[in-house]
């Protein structure tokens, strides 16, 4: 599942980054720390590999 904004596609790249050990867990904060429990390194590659040309920077929740 691609990434619908920017703002997700980072989340995604840093709960990655944390998944992978490459930075403290402790470091994330809001999505990408919820992101980086429920979601397997697979699911976060294929989110954070989203190219973030023509996204927006943020989507509504509704």
């Amino acid at each position: 599942m691609p990434a619908k904004s920017q703002a997700q596609q980072k989340a995604a790249g840093a709960a990655l980054a944390a998944k992978r050990g490459e930075i403290r867990k402790s470091d994330l904060k809001g999505a990408s720390r919820s992101m980086e429990e429920s979601m397997t390194e697979k699911e976060l590659e294929e989110l954070a590999t989203t190219r973030r040309k023509g996204k927006p920077d943020h989507v509504s929740r509704s």
